[in-house]
């Protein structure tokens, strides 16, 4: 079996352009490595985000709150396979069209594990109804909840370190790519 940290991902430059590959553990190691990611913000019929937390068995950043599901698209896969293979995964969520708001370029150190992220992270949103079934990986996610858009800028103000470190950007980026999030 294959695990997550030894899958590949797609090493880029700062223009996203792909330049090889590595593993995960790999891409996340001091110094860390840039990298394609994607990050899904999902938005429900009563204008909330969802938000989950991370399990506490992450290697990165783990029991802070971040958005709907992240992860890595495999070298040559599109980033909208992948983050719909990975909603069905992590949270159970299936059949959501995703439009991309941009891309979010970051890099955080997590300093309980020292791991890096570094990513080239496209920022992908979608609309689901109102309490939506989910069936939540524990491996991967603790707990969810939904927020409105203006108290979760609220909050990410007031307690940064409850939240991922990406998801403020990500935020910021849906915003400025589409309506429905102002």
């Amino acid at each position: 079996m294959v695990t997550r940290e030894s899958q590949l991902v797609e090493l880029v430059d700062e223009e996203g352009a792909a330049t090889g590959s590595c593993s995960v553990a790999e891409a996340h190691t001091a110094p860390g490595r840039l990298h394609r990611a994607f990050s899904v913000l999902l938005l429900d019929d009563l204008d909330r985000l969802m938000l989950q937390q991370r399990a506490a068995v992450k290697s990165r950043f783990a029991l802070r709150w971040a958005n709907a599901c992240c992860s890595h698209p495999a070298p040559g896969q599109s980033v909208f396979d992948a983050a719909a293979q990975r909603m069905r995964e992590e949270i159970g969520v299936d059949e959501v069209t995703l439009y991309q708001a941009g891309v979010h370029l970051y890099r955080a150190e997590d300093p309980r594990t020292e791991r890096i992220e570094h990513e080239y992270d496209h920022v992908l949103v979608g609309r689901v109804p109102a309490d939506p079934p989910l069936r939540l990986d524990s491996t991967e996610v603790a707990e969810v909840r939904w927020v409105r858009p203006d108290r979760l800028r609220a909050d990410l103000a007031a307690n940064p370190d409850s939240y991922a470190p990406w998801l403020k950007g990500v935020l910021t980026v849906a915003t400025e790519g589409s309506d429905q999030l102002s």
